[in-house]
């Protein structure tokens, strides 16, 4: 079963327009404020639907939660693929909110009950780390394929055509999971009741409303600002191909597939190593919450330089402070998993994680504007480089966790 949840995994992140997505709405032409409402819209999407999908998936059937997730992202694709208008755009975000609803939380339940059904509850943060690491080295292949469609064809709508192939297999992997990774008394309990439970539970409990809100925090601000490297990488690249003669023949898409290629590739093969390694840096602290605060604080330092490279349009410099971003995010992320599956319990274990994934996109929702909004201002009135507020919003964000972690750290988490 390891193969299939990290066939899942690779398959999963087969999404060719992950690259280019903030370049394909600018190409559409869309402001960075108009983006971050779409990313809005999207997260508003999950947040309605997030943990009553959850909820259904545990009480009937987590095996065709996933399958109608993946449904909903094929019908997205086709939409964006097709379109120019924000609003039609909109209703492609939903679709894609949709899938990501019916989607997260889901799969990591099924893979916590299929190790409970094993014996093998110890191997939590290893185990998903380690799936997890497929995930991020199928984005590598993707990367590579993506950059080849958008140079081969010289438009970006393709990689929307090119990702429905993977989708369907994926469907076709769910098909073969076995029984194990159900909850066996989901039958005799009421959707509605299932749900209320579960929040209230989280209400009521303290650390699971701390895990809660370092999830929005960490994770909300991360998804909201991990895709501006794609105009970061096309800026640089555009002005180092300036004075390339044979550069300078290439247009800016062809250009920019070839810049970002490699970038993601070293992006996603180095994440890939740091969620697979993840489990090494519990070892080394006394506890699951210690090495979470290690996190914070070298994320601080990481949103810090990127503000200041940024500021002074250092771009190379701001693109390696995306990457160790996007490699502290893979640490962090199997790490709060494995918390949230230790406090949570097994029986509630998709709602549960649904309600730590709403409020990591409550906190994109508010992030994403407010991150495209920053850059826009800065842009049109010439406030040193383009990016820097997102290091200085980083700073904010991740100055105050650490600060708020040393008067309220939740208890210790038992290894494992």
């Amino acid at each position: 079963m390891i193969r299939r949840f990290s066939l899942y995994g690779f398959l999963k992140n087969q999404r060719y327009f992950e690259p280019f997505l903030l370049l394909v709405f600018l190409d559409k032409g869309l402001t960075f404020l108009e983006i971050g409402l779409l990313i809005s819209i999207r997260e508003g999407a999950v947040i309605v639907m997030e943990v009553p999908s959850g909820a259904i998936a545990d009480v009937y059937g987590r095996r065709k939660s996933m399958i109608v997730s993946f449904t909903a992202y094929i019908a997205s694709f086709l939409v964006f693929a097709a379109v120019d208008v924000f609003v039609l755009l909109a209703v492609a975000m939903v679709l894609f909110g949709i899938g990501d609803a019916f989607r997260t939380g889901t799969h990591k339940a099924m893979i916590f009950s299929w190790l409970r059904a094993q014996g093998r509850e110890g191997e939590r943060t290893k185990v998903y780390g380690y799936t997890r690491s497929w995930s991020k080295f199928g984005s590598a292949l993707s990367s590579v394929l993506a950059s080849a469609f958008v140079f081969a064809s010289g438009n970006y709508n393709w990689v929307f055509y090119a990702a429905i192939v993977p989708y369907v297999l994926s469907i076709i992997n769910f098909l073969g999971y076995p029984a194990e990774v159900e909850d066996k008394e989901k039958q005799q309990e009421h959707v509605v009741r299932h749900m209320w439970q579960t929040l209230t539970t989280s209400l009521r409990v303290p650390v699971l409303r701390r895990l809660y809100a370092e999830s929005m925090g960490y994770e909300g601000l991360f998804h909201a600002v991990k895709d501006y490297i794609q105009p970061v990488v096309t800026a640089g690249a555009v002005a180092f191909a300036a004075g390339i003669v044979a550069a300078g023949t290439l247009s800016q898409t062809r250009l920019t597939a070839l810049a970002l290629a490699p970038v993601y590739v070293s992006l996603y093969l180095l994440s890939g190593l740091a969620s697979r390694r993840a489990h090494t840096i519990v070892d080394r602290h006394e506890s699951e919450d210690a090495a979470a605060g290690t996190i914070w604080r070298m994320t601080f330092v990481v949103f810090l330089a990127l503000g200041i490279a940024a500021y002074v349009d250092r771009l190379w410099y701001v693109v390696t402070a995306f990457i160790a971003l996007h490699v502290l995010q893979n640490f962090w992320r199997p790490i709060l998993i494995s918390r949230f599956d230790v406090h949570g319990g097994g029986r509630q274990g998709a709602t549960l994680l649904s309600v730590e994934s709403q409020a990591c996109r409550f906190g994109t929702m508010l992030f994403a504007p407010l991150v495209g909004w920053s850059v826009d201002a800065v842009t049109r009135n010439g406030w040193g480089g383009s990016f820097w507020p997102i290091g200085a919003i980083g700073v904010l964000v991740a100055g105050a966790f650490i600060i708020g972690r040393r008067g309220s750290a939740p208890p210790d988490v038992t290894k494992g």
